[in-house]
C-alpha cells in the first residue's frame, strides 16, 4: 500500500498523470452514472419524440460550436506562453466574444433549420438552447490551466455538481411540464450552475478583457487548423445524427439516441482520458525522443485500450436484455442499436491514443488532415450505408469506416513517433472475437432490425 501511495505522491509526471487518469475515470464513471438515473426517469416522463427534437437541437448547438472553435483549449495547454497573463486574457477575450457571436449565429439559423427538419418547434428552441454557448465562453481559462498542469481535483468534483444541477432541474420542469422545453431549460441552468463554480473555486489567474497581439497571433495562427478539424471533428462525430435525423421518423431518432446514448460510455470514457492526459504526457515525453518514454506511452496505451475493451464486450453481449430491463416497451428496440454500435467502436478505440500527439508538438495542420479524411470517410460511407441498407446500414458503417481511416492514422503516428503495431494488432484480434460473440449471440435481434430497416 505504501508503494501504491507513493506512486500518486509528489508533483511528478507520473504522480499527476496517475492522479489525473483516476479522477478521470471516477469523474466520469459518477457522471455517466448520473447520466443513467436521470435518462430511466425522463424516459418515463416525456415521450420518444422530445429526445428526438433534443438531439435535433444539440446537433445544431454543438454544430455552431464546434464550426467556431479556434482551438483556444488546446493551445493554452501545449503552448510555451500558456501561463502568461497576457495571452490567457488575450484567449479569453477571443472565447468570450466567440460564444456571443455564435448566439446571434443561432438566432438567425433557427429558421432554415426548421424548414430543413420540417420541425417549426426549432425555431423557438434553437435561440433559447443556444444561450449555453455564451455562458460557456466566459468560462474561465484557469479550467484549461487545470488541463495544462493535469490538476483535476476540483474539476471533476465541479462538473459532477453541475451535472446533479442539471439533471436535478431536468426532472423538475419534466414532471411540470412534460415537454421538451424541460431538457432546453435544464441545459442553461447547469451551464449558470457550471460558470459560477468555476469562478469561485478554481485557483489561479483572474481573466479580464485584454487584447495582446502577440498572443492573438499565435493563438490564431494555431488555431485556423483547430477551426478547420473541429469543423471536420462535428462532421465525423454527427454524421448520424444528421443523416439519421432526416432520414427517420423523430420517436424512432429517439430510440436510436437512447441506444446511442448508453453504447457511447467507453468510447466517451476513452476520449475524456485521452484528452486530458495525453497532450501533457505527449509534450513532457515525447515518443520520439527516446525508448523509454515510447515504451511508458506503450503501457499507458495497453492499460486505457484494454479497459475500453472491456466495456465495449460487456455493453455488446449485454445491450438487449439491459435495455429491456431497463426501459419500458418503447425503448426496447434501442436494445441490438447498443449491441451493434458498441461493436463498431472497437476500431476507434484502437486509434484513440495517437492523434493527440499531433496537437502536443504543435502540428494542428496534420491533425487537420486526419480529422478531415475522418469526416469525408464516414459522411460518404454512411450515406452511400444508408442509402442502400437503411439504419442497420448505417449502424455498421460506423466501424467500416474508421477501418478504411486506418492508414492515414498510421501516417500521423509515425512521423510523432508514436505508432504502435504490437498494440494495434492484439487489440484488432480481441476487438474481432468481441464483435463476432456479439453477432453471434444476438443474431436474431440483427436480422430483425434489418427488417425494419
Amino acid at each position: 500500500m505504501s508503494r501504491l501511495a507513493s506512486v500518486f505522491q509528489g508533483s511528478s509526471l507520473r504522480a499527476r498523470a496517475m492522479r489525473s487518469s483516476v479522477l478521470t475515470v471516477g469523474g466520469f464513471g459518477a457522471s455517466q452514472i448520473i447520466r443513467l438515473a436521470s435518462n430511466l426517469i425522463l424516459t418515463r416522463l416525456l415521450f420518444p419524440e422530445a429526445f428526438g427534437m433534443m438531439a435535433l437541437v444539440m446537433v445544431f448547438i454543438q454544430g455552431l460550436y464546434q464550426f467556431s472553435d479556434v482551438g483556444v483549449g488546446p493551445a493554452i495547454m501545449q503552448s510555451k506562453r500558456g501561463d502568461d497573463p497576457r495571452f490567457l486574457n488575450t484567449a479569453w477575450t477571443i472565447q468570450a466574444g466567440r460564444g456571443v457571436l455564435l448566439w446571434l449565429a443561432a438566432s438567425v439559423l433557427a429558421y432554415p433549420m426548421a424548414l430543413l427538419y420540417g420541425e417549426p418547434q426549432l425555431m423557438q428552441l434553437l435561440p433559447v438552447a443556444a444561450l449555453t454557448l455564451v455562458i460557456q465562453g466566459f468560462n474561465p481559462t484557469r479550467l484549461m490551466l487545470a488541463n495544462r498542469h493535469l490538476q483535476l481535483g476540483r474539476v471533476t468534483a465541479i462538473d459532477i455538481v453541475t451535472q446533479l444541477s442539471g439533471i436535478l432541474s431536468a426532472v423538475v420542469l419534466a414532471y411540470l411540464t412534460q415537454s421538451v422545453w424541460a431538457l432546453v431549460f435544464s441545459s442553461i441552468i447547469s451551464s449558470l450552475v457550471q460558470l459560477a463554480l468555476f469562478w469561485i473555486y478554481l485557483e489561479g489567474h483572474r481573466d479580464r478583457f485584454e487584447w495582446e497581439r502577440p498572443a492573438a497571433h499565435e493563438l490564431i495562427n494555431f488555431g485556423k487548423w483547430i477551426f478547420l478539424s473541429t469543423v471536420a471533428g462535428f462532421l465525423f462525430n454527427q454524421s448520424d445524427k444528421m443523416l439519421l435525423g432526416k432520414y427517420l421518423p423523430l420517436d424512432q431518432f429517439g430510440v436510436y439516441n437512447i441506444g446511442f446514448f448508453l453504447a457511447s460510455f467507453p468510447l466517451l470514457l476513452g476520449v475524456s482520458v485521452t484528452h486530458k492526459l495525453l497532450i501533457p504526457l505527449y509534450r513532457e515525453r515525447p515518443p520520439r525522443e527516446s525508448a523509454a518514454n515510447f515504451t511508458a506511452l506503450r503501457k499507458m496505451r495497453f492499460v486505457v485500450s484494454g479497459g475500453l475493451l472491456f466495456g465495449v464486450a460487456v455493453l455488446a453481449f449485454a445491450g438487449v436484455p439491459l435495455v429491456a430491463f431497463l426501459y419500458d416497451p418503447r425503448y426496447h428496440s434501442a436494445g441490438i442499436i447498443v449491441t451493434i454500435i458498441a461493436c463498431m467502436q472497437v476500431p476507434h478505440i484502437i486509434v484513440l491514443t495517437y492523434d493527440q500527439a499531433a496537437l502536443a508538438a504543435g502540428d494542428s495542420k496534420r491533425f487537420f488532415v486526419l480529422a478531415a479524411t475522418r469526416a469525408v470517410v464516414m459522411l460518404a460511407v454512411m450515406l452511400i450505408a444508408l442509402e442502400t441498407f437503411g439504419l442497420i446500414g448505417a449502424l455498421f458503417s460506423i466501424g467500416i469506416a474508421m477501418v478504411l481511416i486506418y492508414p492515414v492514422v498510421i501516417w500521423l503516428a509515425r512521423r510523432m513517433g508514436a505508432w504502435d503495431p504490437v498494440h494495434d494488432l492484439v487489440f484488432a484480434l480481441l476487438g474481432s472475437v468481441v464483435i463476432a460473440l456479439a453477432i453471434w449471440m444476438n443474431w436474431d435481434s440483427v436480422v430483425q432490425l434489418a427488417a425494419m430497416s
